[in-house]
């Protein structure tokens, strides 16, 4: 069930992804997204105030990743808001991402103890 953003939409959205995909998408022109996203049918985005918990949630000890941030008008079309993670909305992709769209991206890495190194400001 698709529910409707009871808040106002924020301006961007971000996607964390590896190194090594998005690598891989600057080559192809999109990013179609990480094993989860495929295995799910669409990608995975969060919202900035939705991102740390993210990345401490699924994303502990890892470096060699990027966040990328993306404009949510840009892909508007494909983007459904859904409730995830404790009923709250997230923003999920139904279209792979042209790298067009992608307002930035930025080398991160999080800590075994969840904190995360590089993270850009969010504002």
């Amino acid at each position: 069930m698709v529910a409707a953003m009871s808040e106002s939409v924020p301006e961007y959205i971000y996607k964390i992804t590896t190194a090594a995909l998005w690598d891989d998408a600057q080559t192809r022109g999109t990013l179609n997204g990480m094993p989860i996203d495929i295995a799910d049918g669409y990608m995975h985005f969060s919202t900035a105030s939705q991102l740390r918990e993210t990345l401490s949630l699924h994303f502990k000890g890892q470096d060699g990743l990027m966040l990328l941030k993306v404009a949510t008008e840009t892909v508007a079309t494909g983007l459904k808001w859904e409730p995830s993670r404790g009923g709250a909305l997230f923003p999920h992709l139904y279209a792979p991402l042209p790298i067009s769209q992608i307002a930035g991206a930025t080398p991160i890495s999080v800590n075994a103890d969840g904190s995360i190194n590089n993270l850009p400001d969010l504002a």
